[in-house]
C-alpha cells in the first residue's frame, strides 16, 4: 500500500468515526469535495497546508495521520535514510514539493519536522493554516512570500513566522532547493 492509499485510509477511518460526510468534512476543513474524495482514495498525497486543515478538522494532529508505527525516544533519521512519503498532489497546491518526514513515529510529538526539496519553477499560490513554521535553508535559494512581502534566503537563512498569514515558499531562481521546517499546528 502506497503512502498516500495509507494516509487516505486513516483520514477516512477517522471521518467514519465522527460520523462526518466527505461533504461535511470538505466544509469544516474549508476545501474541495472533490480534493478529500481523491485523497482518500489514495490518487492524491495533499500538501502540507491541506493536511493540517484536515487534521484540525477531524481533531487530531498532523502526524496522526503520517505515523505507520511506534519508535521510542530518541528517534534519529540519518541523511542517508530519509524516505519521501509524499507523490506529486495535483489539485492539492504545488506539485513541486517533495516532503521527507523526519519525525514519522514519535506519536506523541507537538511539531512536525521535515526535509523538504523544492523544485524551480513551481506554483506560487500562497497558503495559510494555524500554528508557526520555522524553517532553515539548507540548500540553493528560497523565496518566501508573506502576505505582502518578499524575503530572499540563501544557505543558512532562516525563518520563523505565524502561519496563519498567506504565505508561500518556493525555490528561487532555476535551481532546486532543500530546506529543514519544523510545522506547528496546535490540536
Amino acid at each position: 500500500m502506497s503512502s498516500s492509499q495509507k494516509l487516505g485510509t486513516r483520514i477516512t477511518n477517522y471521518r467514519e468515526r465522527l460520523g462526518l460526510s466527505v461533504e461535511e468534512l470538505a466544509k469544516n476543513a474549508g476545501i474541495d469535495d472533490d480534493l478529500v474524495r481523491n485523497v482518500e482514495n489514495g490518487t492524491v498525497y495533499p500538501s502540507i497546508s491541506v493536511l493540517v486543515k484536515l487534521s484540525r478538522a477531524l481533531g487530531q494532529r498532523v502526524g496522526t495521520f503520517m505515523d505507520d508505527q511506534f519508535i521510542a525516544d530518541p528517534l534519529i533519521v540519518r541523511a542517508g535514510k530519509r524516505k519521501e512519503e509524499t507523490t506529486p498532489h495535483h489539485g492539492a497546491g504545488p506539485g513541486n514539493y517533495h516532503y521527507y518526514p523526519l519525525g514519522k513515529g514519535k506519536t506523541d510529538r507537538h511539531m512536525e519536522p521535515l526535509y523538504i526539496e523544492i523544485e524551480p519553477n513551481g506554483e506560487k499560490e500562497l497558503s495559510s493554516h494555524e500554528g508557526e513554521e520555522f524553517i532553515i535553508v539548507v540548500q540553493g535559494e528560497v523565496e518566501l512570500t508573506y502576505g505582502h512581502e518578499q524575503h530572499r534566503l540563501t544557505a543558512g537563512d532562516s525563518m520563523y513566522y505565524n502561519s496563519v498569514v498567506p504565505h508561500n515558499v518556493a525555490a528561487a531562481g532555476n535551481a532546486r532547493a532543500a530546506i529543514y521546517a519544523v510545522v506547528y499546528t496546535p490540536v
